[in-house]
């Protein structure tokens, strides 16, 4: 699945369940990108979605935190060893991406100490840093080169000191291309292109930029030989296999990721590549033992199970996908973690398809006109239609009338 960028034709939720799935393995800078991606398909396709919009914010916040608690826990190794310039820079990277007051508290401490390192244990030197609180101008996205610095803290170690050393366009487009400004980050990142070496990173976000611009042979031309130049980029298989399948050249990208060298084979994000294009390519049974292999050999993963259910679905296992999704939920419940709405909706979908009109299944949906605004009016009609099977007609009469009015609404 693609770590970073914002690809045509997907939902945002697709985008968020990517992200859970990488918060889920403490791929944290990545599963931040991919809640950023969503919020940014969200305020083009529906903006007004302020449930979903507040979520993803929250998650975005909750990575971003995560990944300062580990460039945090790294920083104290590296200062531990000595090597105070590395640790600074790390607490630095650190302190621009938490939002917790508790944290940036810590680190500021550990910057004071580390300067103190630098400068030699008989001189004190003073860090002074603006406490964080919400009235401070420290406000995510706000300039340029704040989220410049924060994107870039999202990304591997070698890959951030390459996007910052690519000059001042290339921050210009790489920014505007995270914000879905895509005609403007093909022409900085083209400009950029021509200002670094040859070898460097800038095909890969300027192939991204076309690859959302539908401007697919001239993404693929860049990717080809950007490839050849990094054989084991990840990133460049995720955006290389995403522009072939937006050219429906299908057989080529499995051949793609069934060619993989050595152990980037078995990595978690080529695996799931694997999967989808499989199942893209209408090859259902394939994906499903595909992912059932996977599940046995690799243990439990929400995002392989769930692809393994979509599968169930494409191949008209009801039973089968019902009870994954039962599954996955249960595992949820188990370790407090929230279901996802999109989730509950599935199991209850299937479940009424099957004829479950139980009291259970009454409670999802009503727990989903709370959880999912913008699904609503579907969610009034499923409750209308299991209070129609309970012989409940009076129930039934006042969510159809809820639903009516919604759709009324909706369409003046």
């Amino acid at each position: 699945m693609g770590f970073l960028k914002i690809f045509s034709g997907k939902d945002p939720e697709e985008y968020e369940r990517r992200g859970d799935g990488f918060f889920e393995i403490m791929e944290y800078g990545a599963a931040r990108l991919e809640y950023e991606t969503a919020l940014a398909k969200m305020k083009k396709k529906c903006s007004e979605n302020t449930d979903l919009e507040s979520r993803l914010r929250e998650k975005m916040i909750r990575s971003s935190d995560a990944l300062a608690l580990q460039h945090k826990q790294n920083g104290e190794l590296l200062r531990e060893s000595g090597d105070y310039e590395s640790a600074s820079e790390l607490f630095h990277l650190a302190l621009e991406l938490t939002k917790d007051p508790e944290l940036a508290a810590g680190l500021e401490q550990l910057l004071g100490k580390t300067q103190n390192d630098i400068a030699g244990d008989d001189m004190e030197v003073p860090w002074v840093h603006t406490p964080v609180n919400k009235a401070e101008v420290r406000v995510w996205h706000t300039q340029e080169g704040e989220h410049f610095t924060a994107l870039c803290g999202a990304l591997p170690d070698e890959v951030r000191d390459a996007y910052q050393s690519y000059g001042d366009t290339f921050k210009t487009g790489y920014v505007a291309l995270n914000q879905g400004e895509y005609d403007l980050a093909a022409t900085k990142l083209l400009q950029a292109l021509e200002e670094n070496p040859s070898d460097s990173l800038v095909p890969l976000e300027l192939a991204t930029a076309y690859l959302n611009l539908e401007r697919y042979e001239d993404a693929l031309l860049l990717l080809e030989r950007f490839i050849k130049n990094y054989p084991r980029s990840i990133h460049g298989y995720q955006v290389l296999c995403e522009t072939l399948w937006a050219m429906k050249r299908l057989d080529e990208a499995n051949d793609l990721l069934f060619s993989c060298p050595g152990e980037l084979a078995e990595s978690a994000p080529i695996l799931h590549l694997k999967g989808e294009s499989l199942y893209r390519s209408g090859r259902h049974q394939d994906a499903e033992a595909f992912y059932l292999e996977l599940l046995q050999s690799h243990g439990w993963d929400e995002h392989t199970a769930l692809s393994l259910a979509a599968t169930y679905e494409a191949l008209e296992k009801k039973d089968a996908a019902l009870e994954l999704y039962s599954e996955i939920m249960g595992k949820c419940s188990s370790c407090g973690a929230r279901i996802a709405p999109f989730i509950k909706q599935k199991y209850a979908d299937i479940s009424t398809e099957l004829g479950d009109y139980s009291v259970k299944i009454l409670e999802i949906y009503l727990s989903l006109i709370e959880e999912d605004p913008t699904g609503r009016e579907n969610h009034f009609r499923k409750v209308e239609q299991i209070y129609t099977a309970m012989g409940n007609e009076r129930e039934a009469r006042r969510y159809r009338s809820f639903a009516d009015n919604l759709d009324g609404s909706l369409t003046d």
